[in-house]
């Protein structure tokens, strides 16, 4: 009984060991200091009196940079994001009533085929929870990233349309309105949504900004800080666009270079991870009388239970270095 108390001691310690490197690590490291450092770096130079700017060129770039704080303050004031706005993001239409009986259906089924199949309660409670809670919040992310996935493919040509449509002299809304009906989904349902905003009486630009409550992409953001700051200060807006469309068109051939820079890296977790199992299916496939004491003793089911943890923490560790932000 001491040996078990130890070692359950031991994987509490590393449990917390392990979400500590994972959480509070990059914390304690220094990148938000370093993020600050790289803040300040960037911030634009205050205007000094002496300057050869003229009236309309300082009150151009007074307009952009309120507009660029207004856009950064009301994004960044949504901390915690609501099931019903993940549910849309995840392009579904069920409610949110429906979508925690579903989940709460599917839970108590899960427990009951537990149940059924002659697991203990523990089993039941943790397969139920993962199967009520974790499994259709799981499947809202799938959904949001193939959503998103197909969003970004579509938008650099949308915006090549809309810059044709500007240049041959039509409006911008009336170039939108192209794009809503032509554009592939999840685009056309996105800007069918500005359109119908706009209807109501909601200006253009303010339109075209939520377009990142919807779908929170950076090339979303973009788009909407390109019209809006267009419909506040004025400019030549086919020209805006057109560079925004490279710049989205260079995001994207940089992501696709990460990706094949990090395949790699990729692959070689991939094979770090699947050796243990691999190892443990051969064993039992030759020998199974000799790993059986894993799941038949109780310290070889604490060994089991740890190595699963250590597997875990290390495939959550090589996960957050193989995975590239810009």
């Amino acid at each position: 009984m001491r040996l078990e108390t130890l070692a359950l001691a031991f994987l509490a310690a590393t449990a917390i060991g392990g979400v500590a490197w994972v959480f509070i690590y990059p914390l304690l490291s220094g990148e938000r200091q370093a993020e600050k450092r790289r803040a300040a770096l960037t911030r634009p130079e205050p205007i000094r009196p002496g300057a050869n700017l003229d009236r309309s060129q300082r009150s151009r770039r007074q307009q952009v940079e309120s507009s660029l704080k207004e856009l950064e303050h009301r994004n960044k004031k949504e901390k915690k994001i609501p099931l019903d706005s993940r549910i849309a993001r995840a392009g579904l239409s069920l409610s949110k009533e429906k979508f925690l009986a579903l989940s709460i259906a599917f839970g108590v089924i899960v427990v009951a085929l537990t149940f059924m199949s002659g697991g203990g309660w523990m089993a039941a409670a943790g397969l139920g929870f993962a199967a009520g809670f974790g499994a259709p919040r799981w499947l809202l992310g799938f959904l949001r990233k193939r959503r998103e996935k197909k969003f970004l493919a579509a938008l650099p040509d949308a915006v090549d349309v809309i810059v044709r449509g500007i240049k041959a002299g039509l409006p911008l809304f009336e170039s939108i309105k192209v794009v809503a009906a032509d554009a592939p989904q999840p685009l056309r349902g996105e800007f069918l949504a500005i359109i119908e905003t706009q209807a109501v009486g909601m200006p253009l630009g303010e339109a075209c900004s939520r377009l990142y409550e919807r779908m929170p992409l950076p090339e979303a953001n973009f788009f909407g800080i390109v019209v809006a700051i267009q419909q506040k200060s004025g400019g030549n807006l086919s020209e805006a666009l057109g560079n925004l469309s490279k710049v989205l068109r260079d995001r994207k051939k940089m992501n696709e270079k990460i990706q094949a820079m990090s395949m790699e890296a990729k692959a070689s977790a991939a094979i770090i991870g699947a050796l243990p199992p691999a190892v443990m299916l051969l064993v039992y496939i030759t020998t199974p009388q000799y790993i059986a004491l894993l799941w038949s003793e109780p310290v070889g089911r604490i060994m089991l239970a740890g190595s699963a943890l250590w597997m875990a923490t290390g495939v959550m560790v090589m996960k957050k270095m193989i995975n590239f932000d810009f």
